[in-house]
């Protein structure tokens, strides 16, 4: 039993490490530049990995237009050498723009000395702390999944379960690893089931945003009370029934899967919910959503092995599960809202404008508040003292978002409402006509590349662009701001195609900043909550 255990830990591990361990090296380079002396000239060559392809964005007085699969490789005089900037890019991310110049024995540096073998690439909802944002999200998702009226009961039977079968502390653990891998599969399924390609179109498609946003709604309905979502009793009683006639690691493995089956009417919302947010980060957001959330599920299970006298002390399941489900039905409610704006704002449909996504989040928390205030005082002093913890910030929240109806900018939920107008700003949403209108005005420009699913987008429109000192420096300019999920019309894909083939990018967002004649003037600015960064950044 030990040597299984620690397989099991060392598993776990070694995913953890294989999955962690990109994030924080970032060592994707599919680019390996090398010079070589030939008498007063130099060959310079790059190879490329399979998969990729890469652009030269500038080297010196020479301009490229085409992309290179698999090598490039150019003789130049010595006198003729200069930097080299350049990107690559496969099906699912672009690298940052890179410069490369050939210095001898020390081919592999900037002008400003900086080794950049293993400088990170950049795309929004793609970086660590994005996949750790997604991570904690999945431990939330747990810890609120372990309050559900169909999870919570199950702790002291199978805790008391295992202890009666004799193998308490170890098999209580190899119970705790069996949901985790359980989940973390599901994860690694949703990730296979999709691709890389179909996961970060999910973010924008209609159809599939439609879907989650009908699919929530009815978890929401269903913890209101209104009907019940269960997979067939037969489905766990065969699974239950094996479980006890199986011996070893198997059986509990089916225990587990046993507790999967009969806790998904509460914890299928939340582990959707979790699921689509992951969708429009990356590759590897599914399989971190559900690392946390298994984490945090499978966690009082071994604790209460480990400490079986807790169970004495742990809440009976009761009316206290009933106001719970109603709580993650109101937030279930309002989360919903983001998949049906996405789709509404890439489409141009209009049917859900700011003003009305902020009064439904107004009812929802205030529904909180209210609904845990009503009968407050026929429950018993610990529960009044935790609905009032509850209750305060429902409804403060709520208040906090009432003048958002009139234009305020409640900055709080900028990464999930419809952006805001930012008043005192001419934008041009067309690429050539902003270029044009800067040529004959004689102004700079900045573009904007953004996107309606970018998160990070409505968080730095809220803290950054309607900055007051922001503001009166971007009067300076022209302001072109070009949406790359924009699906009316093939505006999005232009939009998109200029911002790889011109600037060497496919992150949002990513501002560049060119003078009238449109000559990049400065390195692009990508995601900050910094108004005084972005200041700094620009030119006029």
């Amino acid at each position: 039993m030990k040597r299984i255990v620690t397989i099991l830990v060392f598993c776990l591990l070694s995913f953890s490490a294989a999955v962690f361990n990109p994030l924080f090296a970032q060592l994707v380079q599919p680019v390996k530049w090398s010079g070589e002396e030939v008498g007063d000239s130099v060959r310079l060559r790059a190879v490329v990995e399979p998969g990729w392809h890469m652009s030269i964005l500038e080297m010196g007085e020479f301009m490229f237009t085409q992309e290179f699969q698999d090598s490039f490789s150019m003789t130049v005089a010595k006198t003729d050498l200069a930097p080299i900037r350049f990107n690559a890019c496969n099906d699912l991310m672009c690298t940052a723009p890179e410069i490369w110049e050939y210095e001898g024995a020390s081919p592999q540096s900037s002008p400003e000395g900086k080794d950049l073998q293993n400088t990170p690439p950049f795309r929004e909802g793609q970086g660590v702390g994005s996949l750790l944002w997604i991570f904690m999200l999945g431990l939330l998702g747990g810890l609120l999944a372990i309050f559900t009226p169909c999870v919570w009961p199950i702790i002291p039977m199978t805790v008391s379960f295992f202890l009666k079968k004799g193998g308490g502390l170890k098999d209580a653990v190899l119970y705790g690893l069996s949901i985790v891998i359980l989940y973390v599969g599901l994860g690694l399924l949703v990730t296979i089931l999709f691709g890389a390609s179909a996961l970060n179109d999910l973010s924008t498609n209609a159809v599939v945003n439609i879907v989650f946003f009908l699919i929530l709604v009815i978890f929401a309905l269903s913890f209101f009370g209104l009907f019940e979502i269960t997979l067939p009793d037969s489905w766990s009683t065969a699974l239950d029934s094996k479980a006890r006639s199986t011996g070893g690691f198997l059986s509990i493995l089916l225990m587990a899967f046993t507790l999967v089956i009969v806790s998904f009417s509460c914890t299928g919302p939340i582990i959707g919910t979790l699921l689509v947010e992951a969708a429009g980060h990356s590759l590897l957001a599914p399989t971190m959503g559900m690392l946390g959330f298994a984490i945090a599920l499978a966690l009082p299970f071994s604790l209460f092995a480990m400490f079986p006298e807790w169970l004495k002390q742990a809440p009976k399941s009761g009316d206290w599960m009933t106001s719970f489900k109603v709580v993650l039905a109101f937030l279930e409610l309002a989360l919903s809202l983001k998949f049906l704006s996405v789709a509404d704002m890439a489409y141009g449909w209009g049917i859900l404008p700011r003003c009305l996504f902020i009064a439904i989040w107004i009812v929802c928390f205030a529904g909180i508040g209210i609904y845990l205030l009503w009968n407050i005082r026929n429950v018993s002093t610990t529960r009044k003292i935790i609905r009032v913890i509850v209750i305060i910030p429902s409804l403060v929240f709520a208040g906090y978002l009432v003048p958002g109806l009139w234009g305020a900018p409640v900055k709080a939920i900028s990464a999930f409402a419809p952006p805001m107008e930012i008043e005192g700003r001419e934008v041009f949403n067309d690429y050539e006509e902003g270029l044009a209108y800067a040529r004959q005005t004689g102004k700079p420009v900045i573009i904007d590349f953004t996107g309606y699913g970018c998160v990070n987008c409505r968080k730095m429109e809220a803290y950054v662009l309607d900055n007051d000192s922001v503001k009166a420096r971007l009067q300076n300019y022209v302001f072109i701001e070009l949406f790359v999920d924009d699906k009316r019309d093939g505006i999005g894909d232009r939009n998109s195609a200029i911002q790889r083939e011109q600037f060497g990018s496919n992150a949002q967002p990513y501002y560049v900043q060119l003078d009238a004649y449109g000559t990049q003037v400065a390195e692009p600015m990508a995601f900050t909550t910094d108004p005084m960064e972005f200041i700094n950044w620009l030119k006029y």
